[in-house]
């Protein structure tokens, strides 16, 4: 692998286990975005929202996703909200190949957990559906290639990693 791939989408569209079967289909090492800020700051996700808000967030994931730019390629599953700043876009689309993993909303909606979610408070499919409305426009824009995530993780990675050669 000669550049980083990127997995971008929603929460719950299955970044992080796409991540973990590519890495095993290709030998590539894997970074989860969300766990390597959770690393560095040494607070959980839900903590630096509390802290810092979704601005002070994003400052640090964008940190994140630069050190990791700079690292051998790997295959990096980014956090949902990754597309909500320019210079993210920018950052990965010169640094590898972006893959949006989009499954339909209502699959999405029915198997992600509210528990840990700031990004959800309230109604979570109230929230997911505004989510979603904000930053489809953002996916689109940033994906190298669009990928139907539907499909059972072991066979989507098999077919993503036949993609991406």
């Amino acid at each position: 692998m000669d550049r980083h791939i990127f997995l971008i989408g929603m929460m719950g569209c299955g970044k992080s286990t796409m991540g973990r079967h590519l890495a095993c289909l290709t030998g590539a090492a894997c970074l989860d975005l969300d766990e390597e800020i959770v690393r560095r700051e040494g607070r959980t996700i839900p903590e630096i929202f509390a802290d810092a808000g979704d601005a002070g967030f994003r400052i640090l994931e964008t940190a994140a996703l630069r050190a990791a730019c700079a690292m051998p390629p790997m295959i990096i599953a980014t956090g949902g909200g990754v597309v909500t700043r320019e210079e993210n876009i920018d950052l990965m689309r010169e640094n590898g190949t972006v893959v949006w993993l989009n499954r339909p909303l209502e699959e999405i909606i029915a198997c992600v957990q509210q528990d840990n979610r700031p990004k959800l408070a309230g109604n979570k499919e109230e929230r997911m559906r505004t989510l979603y409305a904000q930053r489809e426009a953002l996916y689109t824009r940033a994906a190298h290639i669009v990928f139907d995530n539907s499909a059972p993780p072991e066979q989507a990675a098999k077919a993503l990693a036949d993609t991406l050669r």
